[in-house]
C-alpha cells in the first residue's frame, strides 16, 4: 500500500499543502522529510507520540527522516493562547536538548540509505546576527499575514511579545536551512502548527523559488471532549522516571472504547486487518478489552523494552490475584502500587485492620473486620481471617510493601516506613 493511502486510512493527514502533488513527489524518487520538537520540558510526553510515530511510519514507507529538536526555538516557545510562555536558561534548554534527542532515538533507525539524521536548529540560527536575520529571512513575511494566524490574533488584546511573535520566522527559517542543506522537501506537523509550517513553505518559494510539501496530522482528543494525554497525575511522559512503564500501560489499557480504535489507527503499527479484527472484539467483547490491552503492550514495548512490558503485564495481574508478587522487581512494584495508591504506614507493629484503613480500602477499622469476617480481606493476595494480627516485616514484599486488597476489585498499597 501506498504510504500516503496507509496515513489517510489511519486518519493522520488532516490538511497538506497538496495531497496529489505530494504523491507525485514520493514517487519521483529519494525524499528527506523533518518533524521537529521544541524542549520546552524535560521530556517529551504522550501528545508528542503522534508526530515521533508518524515519523517512523514515514521511514518505513522509504522516506528519510530528520528529527529536529530545538536547541534555538526551545529558547523563545511557540505562542499559546493561555499566555507567554516563560523563557527557560540556554543551558538548561541544552540539557533537554539532548535528553529528547535520546528519547526519539528509539523510534527510528540510522542505518541504510534512508537512515535518520538528528539536527538541531541552534546550528544555523546562532551564526543569524540580528541585521542578517531582519533583511535575510524578515523581509519575506507580510505582517498582515502574521496577524491573520488564530493564535496571534487570540493575544493581541491580552499581549503578545516581539520574541513570540517571531517564532513562525524562526520555524519558516528551519525548512529553508533544511532543505538547503540536506535536501529537505516535505515538513509535517501537529495541526496547531499548520500556519507555522505553511508560512515555511511559503518563504521557501519567495527566496528559493523551489516547490516543498507539507502536511500536518490531526489534534488527538477524546471522544468525551477531554484532553488526551492527561490523567489526575497528570501529564503522561515518555520518561520512565516521570511516568513509570506501569503507569504509561495503564494510560492506554484505561482507553475509553470511543477512543481505542482511532488510538489503533494513529498510533499501533498492526495492519488494517489486525485493527478491524480488533474493533469487532470492541464491539462484541468489551469488558475483555482486547483492543486496549494490544495497543498498552505494543506502545509499552516500542517506548520501553519487552522485558520491562511483561514485568508490567505481570504486576497487573499480580495485584488482582492473578500472579505470584513475590516475583515482581522492586521498580515495578512500586509504581503498580503508586497507580493504585500508595500509603505510608509508620507504626511498626501496625495490625492488617489499620494497614487496610490507612491504604484507604476501607473506611474504618470496624469496615475492615467485616471485611475479613466476610472473607475479602487480603494482605499480598492471601486471605486475612485475623484483621488484628501484626504485620511483620516477613510478610512484606521487599522487606516493605504490603498489597492491601478487598474484595476482587479494591487494591491500594502500604509501605511500612521504619
Amino acid at each position: 500500500m501506498h504510504i500516503l493511502d496507509d496515513l489517510t486510512w489511519r486518519g493522520l493527514i488532516q490538511d497538506s499543502t497538496g495531497i496529489d502533488a505530494l504523491r507525485e513527489h514520493l514517487d519521483a524518487g529519494q525524499v528527506t522529510f523533518y518533524v521537529g520538537f521544541d524542549p520546552t520540558a524535560v521530556s517529551l510526553h504522550v501528545g508528542h507520540l503522534m508526530q515521533v510515530i508518524t515519523a517512523r511510519r514515514l521511514q518505513q514507507g522509504g522516506l528519510r527522516p530528520l528529527l529536529l529538536v530545538g536547541g534555538a526555538t526551545g529558547q523563545i516557545g511557540d505562542p499559546k493562547e493561555a499566555g507567554e510562555r516563560s523563557i527557560n536558561p540556554p543551558e538548561v534548554v541544552a540539557s533537554w536538548v539532548e535528553k529528547i534527542r535520546a528519547q526519539v532515538a528509539p523510534f527510528v533507525t540510522y542505518d541504510g540509505d534512508n537512515g535518520a539524521l538528528p539536527v538541531n536548529n541552534l546550528d544555523w540560527t546562532s551564526e543569524l546576527s540580528v541585521v542578517d536575520f531582519l533583511r535575510d529571512v524578515g523581509k519575506h513575511f507580510p505582517i498582515s499575514k502574521m496577524l491573520a494566524r488564530e493564535v496571534v490574533k487570540a493575544r493581541l488584546e491580552s499581549g503578545i511579545s516581539f520574541t513570540e511573535f517571531s517564532y513562525q520566522l524562526l520555524q519558516s527559517h528551519d525548512y529553508f536551512e533544511l532543505h538547503r542543506r540536506h535536501g529537505c522537501t516535505v515538513q509535517f506537523g501537529g495541526s496547531d502548527q499548520w500556519g507555522n509550517i505553511t508560512a515555511g513553505v511559503d518563504y521557501i518559494r519567495r527566496r528559493a523559488a523551489e516547490h516543498v510539501h507539507a502536511f500536518v496530522t490531526p489534534l488527538v482528543t477524546k471522544a468525551d471532549g477531554t484532553k488526551f494525554g492527561k490523567t489526575e497525575g497528570g501529564a503522561i511522559w515518555l520518561d520512565p522516571e516521570l511516568t513509570s512503564p506501569y503507569a504509561f500501560y495503564q494510560f492506554w489499557v484505561n482507553s475509553g472504547d470511543a477512543d481505542v480504535v482511532r488510538y489503533l489507527k494513529y498510533f499501533s503499527f498492526k495492519s488494517h486487518e489486525e485493527i478491524e479484527e480488533l474493533e469487532r472484539a470492541t464491539a462484541e467483547k468489551p469488558a475483555a478489552r482486547l483492543a486496549q490491552k494490544a495497543l498498552a503492550e505494543e506502545l509499552t514495548t516500542l517506548l520501553h523494552d519487552a522485558e520491562e512490558t511483561a514485568n508490567v503485564i505481570a504486576a497487573s495481574q499480580a495485584l488482582f490475584g492473578r500472579g505470584e508478587l513475590a516475583e515482581l522487581p522492586e521498580s515495578t512494584l512500586r509504581a503498580a502500587l503508586v497507580e493504585a495508591g500508595l500509603a505510608e504506614l509508620h507504626k511498626p507493629d501496625a495490625t492488617v485492620a489499620e494497614a487496610m484503613k490507612e491504604s484507604g480500602v476501607v473506611a474504618s477499622l470496624g469496615e475492615a473486620r467485616r471485611a475479613a469476617k466476610e472473607g475479602g480481606a487480603y494482605l499480598n493476595n492471601v486471605r486475612v481471617s485475623d484483621p488484628e494480627a501484626v504485620i511483620d516485616r516477613s510478610d512484606l514484599l521487599h522487606g516493605r510493601y504490603g498489597v492491601i486488597r478487598r474484595g476482587k476489585k479494591t487494591v491500594a498499597g502500604v509501605e511500612v516506613i521504619s
